[in-house]
């Protein structure tokens, strides 16, 4: 292992010393071996600095994904006056007529009442937050590539969060429910990238040792993002819906900036991408230690270090061919989506339809919510002691169809059912934290950013399918608990046909995968 310092802590000026680089290129070290013994075990306060600012991304994102609990809520309501069909709080308010009930507060306080959406479909009802979704997917697959190729990590944390951002700040002066879709679809389309890049970027930056660390502290910043929502709505509540768009979205758009000002380019995606001299300077900052000069970068780059760089004429699609052309990486990425599906359908779903349960609304979302950061932990606990990911993501998905089914089997008892509904929750919670790393550790460098894309597309599509189901029982039976259930319980099944990864080094090329796997047969 490498001296804790260990990235050239001479004077510049002395040109000739022997670089440590240098010296892992002559040991022929593949890139993933030479970033480890350069960074070892150091988590200096400019890590630090940098895993916060990068952090923080989760917590605007959470914002943005859990915006439309209280947005799109239909409010509550009161009778006024006598009407032929019996009028309490069990009563269909379509089926009375118009004059007969009023909303509990003024009708701008959600979209559902300002837009008169009470008696729509919920094909109408659940668009906004699907629509959210589906950009989400179409964003995924047309923004994510560009963090493998062209743009970097950096730059495409940056360029998402302005979009997503600017879409929700003008989702705030939407006039109708077709406008509001749309510009919900603009910012899940730039939203897509965040959490990706949120979590490879700092992963990227740190040594085996620290890498694990990175997930506690990502999804922290994300709790506090969701708990944020209902501290902002109940401050507004009787306001109009508008308002929590705009605190939402302006300071988002600041962090953009600020992100832009202050973040660090991965090291590891610099070095790929043939950018020796910048990749070494990031490091040299990451590890307070004086840069080579000019010359030994010459030296470093005849020595051999070309064999980590991209070729020139891949493209920004070229990751997802190299992914698409491998039959073993096709059968990894399909079972690993499905499984990102399924933990994603209660993820969603559960916090949507919280509504349905019977408790107030701001305290059921602050329990869900709380949950993040005890799912965080239990996370950290199980990957720091080494427990098989394919075990964990199968109990922890088996367990949440449990008790999410349990739901409907009762229905008639409140306490339980929001005590089964905070258990799955917290099962998925935790089995969607260790997917994420796990996604991280079963792809090599050149293709990560890109599978992690693709599993996150199927986690949208589960998302994007939560909504619909929240809003098609509109007659709270609690039946979208059941299917929720026997969905991440049946594609939790899949994570066996995935490889265990738990101590297993991290690669840079397939071709490197590939032939570790065949030395190991």
């Amino acid at each position: 292992m490498a001296e804790s310092n260990p990235l050239l802590h001479q004077p510049v000026e002395e040109a000739n010393a022997v670089s440590p680089i240098t010296n892992i290129i002559q040991d022929g070290l593949s890139l993933e071996k030479a970033m480890d013994q350069c960074l070892g075990d150091h988590f200096g306060w400019t890590q630090i600095f940098q895993l916060l600012i990068i952090s923080f991304a989760w917590a605007i994102d959470a914002q943005q994904v859990f915006i439309s609990i209280f947005t799109d809520a239909a409010p509550t309501w009161h009778c006024t006056q006598i009407s032929d069909v019996p009028c309490n709080s069990t009563t269909n308010v379509c089926a009375i007529s118009q004059g007969s009930w009023a909303w509990d507060l003024p009708a701008h306080v959600s979209t559902v009442s300002e837009w008169t959406l009470q008696c729509s479909s919920s094909v109408i009802t659940s668009l906004p937050a699907a629509s959210f979704f589906i950009g989400c997917f179409i964003g995924g697959i047309v923004l994510s590539p560009l963090a493998d190729s062209n743009l970097g990590r950096k730059r495409m944390l940056v360029i998402s969060c302005l979009v997503m951002s600017l879409g929700a700040f003008m989702a705030a002066f939407s006039t109708n429910v077709w406008m509001y879709a749309a510009l919900r679809f603009v910012s899940g389309f730039g939203r897509a990238p965040i959490t990706t890049c949120a979590l490879v970027l700092p992963t990227e930056m740190l040594g085996r040792r620290w890498r694990g660390h990175v997930s506690l502290i990502t999804y922290s910043f994300f709790t506090v993002g969701f708990l944020s929502l209902p501290a902002i709505a109940y401050a507004c509540r009787g306001c109009s819906w508008r308002i929590i768009y705009l605190l939402t979205s302006v300071p988002a758009i600041l962090y953009a900036l600020l992100a832009h000002l202050t973040v660090f380019e991965s090291p590891r995606w610099l070095f790929l991408r043939g950018r020796l001299e910048e990749a070494i300077l990031i490091l040299g900052k990451l590890l307070k230690s004086q840069p080579p000069s000019t010359k030994t970068l010459t030296s470093i780059w005849s020595q051999g270090c070309t064999q980590w760089v991209i070729p020139d004429n891949e493209n920004m699609f070229s990751a997802i061919k190299n992914l698409g052309s491998r039959a073993s990486a096709v059968r990894r990425l399909l079972a690993v989506m499905v499984v990102g599906f399924g933990i994603a359908m209660v993820y969603f779903g559960m916090p949507l339809g919280v509504g349905k349960l019977g408790f107030n609304l701001y305290l059921s979302v602050t329990l869900n919510a709380l949950l993040e950061l005890p799912a965080s932990v239990m996370a950290f606990i199980l990957l720091r002691n080494h427990i098989r990911r394919k075990s964990a993501i199968l109990t922890l998905t088996l367990l949440s169809g449990i008790f999410s089914a349990t739901c409907v089997v009762h229905s008639d008892r409140e306490e339980l059912k929001m005590g089964m509904e905070l258990s799955s929750f917290f099962c998925a919670c935790t089995a969607f934290d260790i997917l994420l790393i796990y996604v991280v550790e079963l792809f090599p460098a050149y293709v990560r950013n890109t599978a992690m894309a693709m599993v996150r597309q199927a986690i949208l599509l589960g998302a994007a399918t939560s909504p619909i189901l929240v809003a098609a029982d509109q007659e709270k039976s609690l039946v979208q608990y059941g299917v929720l259930g026997a969905g991440i319980g049946f594609c939790g099944l899949l994570v066996i046909f995935l490889p265990e990864t738990q101590g297993k080094a991290m690669y840079d090329t397939m071709e490197e995968q590939e032939c570790e796997q065949r030395t190991n047969k």
